[in-house]
C-alpha cells in the first residue's frame, strides 16, 4: 500500500485519530499538577586535619596529613547524606522553631567530594526554610564532624566553609522545571496520536466493507460505472427536504 492511500483511510476515521488522543491527555490532567518550584543552595567547605601544637612537619608528614583529609571528606560526602546526620539538622532546626522531618532532609540532600572540598547542595520549596536548613547543616557538620571519626587521635580536623551562609556571594537560586515534567502532557498525547492511527488502519484492515473502486479493482473486479456520492450537507438537507415534502 502506497503511502497516500493512507490518507483516505485515516480521513474516513478522524473522529478516532482525534479522539484517543484527547481521551488520554484528559485522562492524565487529573494526575498531573504544576510542578512545585524548587529552590537549590549549594554549600562547599574544605576539609582538613591539623596536628596539635603546630610543630613543623616533615614532607611525608605532610603528605599523609593531605591524604587523611580526602579520605575524610570522602567519608564525610556519605555522612551528610545519612539519616544521622539529618536528624542532627532536624534537632537544630526545632530549637529553631523549625519543624521539618528528618526524612525530607536526607531526601533533599546530595553531596560530592572533589580532593579536600566538600559540596553539600540541598533543594528546598521555600526559600527562607533552605537558608535555615543550610545553617543548620554547617554548624552540624563544625561541631558534630569531629565525632564520626573516632579514629582520629592526634589530628584535629578542621572544616572551613568558602561558600555558605554568611560567606560573601551565597545566594539560594531558584531550580527550573525539568524537561520531563514540561513534556509530559505533549509526549501523552503524541502516543495518543499514534494508537489512534494504529487503531484506524486495525478498522480498515479487519473492515468487510470496500469504500473506493480501487479497493474492487484489487479483487479482480472491473468496475464499469461509478455513482458519485452526494456531499454529506446536500445528503442532509435534502432528506429533510424530502420529509417535508412528504
Amino acid at each position: 500500500m502506497e503511502f497516500r492511500e493512507y490518507w483516505p483511510i485515516l480521513a474516513r476515521r478522524w473522529w478516532l485519530v482525534v479522539a484517543v488522543p484527547l481521551i488520554a491527555v484528559l485522562a492524565s490532567l487529573p494526575f498531573h499538577s504544576n510542578p512545585q518550584p524548587l529552590y537549590i543552595a549549594t554549600l562547599r567547605m574544605t576539609v582538613a586535619i591539623e596536628l596539635p601544637g603546630g610543630e613543623p612537619l616533615s614532607g611525608e608528614e605532610l603528605y599523609n596529613l593531605e591524604l587523611a583529609s580526602e579520605f575524610i571528606a570522602d567519608d564525610l560526602s556519605v555522612v551528610v547524606r545519612s539519616l544521622a546526620f539529618a536528624q542532627t539538622v532536624s534537632q537544630r532546626l526545632a530549637g529553631a522553631g523549625i519543624a521539618v522531618p528528618p526524612g525530607a532532609i536526607q531526601g533533599f540532600t546530595a553531596a560530592q567530594k572533589e580532593h579536600r572540598i566538600l559540596s553539600l547542595v540541598i533543594t528546598w520549596p521555600d526559600p527562607q526554610q533552605l537558608s535555615a536548613i543550610a545553617r543548620a547543616a554547617v554548624e552540624a557538620l563544625e561541631t558534630k564532624a569531629p565525632e564520626y571519626f573516632d579514629q582520629l587521635q592526634r589530628g584535629i580536623l578542621r572544616l572551613h566553609v568558602i561558600d555558605g551562609p554568611g560567606q560573601l556571594g551565597w545566594s539560594i537560586a531558584p531550580l527550573g522545571v525539568s524537561l520531563r515534567e514540561k513534556l509530559e502532557l505533549p509526549i501523552r498525547a503524541l502516543l495518543g496520536l499514534v494508537a489512534g492511527v494504529g487503531l484506524a488502519l486495525a478498522w480498515h484492515h479487519f473492515d468487510p466493507a470496500l469504500y473506493s473502486a480501487g479497493e474492487v479493482e484489487s479483487l479482480g473486479v472491473r468496475v464499469i460505472g461509478q455513482i458519485p456520492r452526494m456531499p454529506r450537507w446536500d445528503r442532509l438537507f435534502g432528506r429533510r427536504a424530502l420529509r417535508r415534502r412528504s
